[in-house]
């Protein structure tokens, strides 16, 4: 089960996506149903049937933000995290092999579309939290455990 944490970016963008669906995009394949349906037969009607379908992906995703809207927390940036990994961290880590990754802690809803987050719920999340700066994390995945040494953490203030 994913973790119901959010940051205040992640729920903006949802927030965001919401309205434009409801507000925009939705009254707009609303009116092409209207259009397609006015000119008879819907059977064999392309247009009719492809934005039927285009808007009950509208109403279901348009009902999963309105739920899942509800069900998150928004987390803001506390000083009392400064210094150590929590939620909304900003980390930068290293290996033995001197391989470098720079990414970002977030909730589940917020790591599509950027390759640079990672959600709270990964294993790469959990071994490093609470840790600091030259701390090491040791990473069990199925391919098996790797060590990160912790090089830099910033927060979004």
């Amino acid at each position: 089960m994913a973790t119901n944490i959010i940051t205040r970016a992640g729920h903006e963008k949802l927030k965001g996506e919401l309205d434009h669906l409801w507000r925009v995009y939705r009254p707009e394949i609303t009116q092409k149903v209207a259009w397609a349906a006015s000119l008879g037969d819907r059977s064999e009607n392309a247009d009719y049937q492809y934005n039927k379908k285009l808007l009950r992906e509208i109403d279901r995703r348009v009902r999963y933000l309105r739920k899942r809207l509800e069900d998150v927390k928004v987390v803001d940036y506390s000083p009392e995290q400064e210094g150590r990994i929590f939620f909304g961290a900003w980390v930068e880590i290293e290996n033995e092999d001197g391989e470098r990754k720079k990414f970002r802690i977030v909730g589940y809803d917020e790591i599509y579309e950027r390759k640079d987050y990672i959600s709270i719920d990964s294993p790469m999340a959990r071994a490093l939290l609470k840790k600091e700066v030259g701390d090491e994390a040791v990473v069990v995945t199925p391919a098996g455990e790797t060590c990160w040494w912790i090089n830099q953490i910033e927060y979004v203030k």
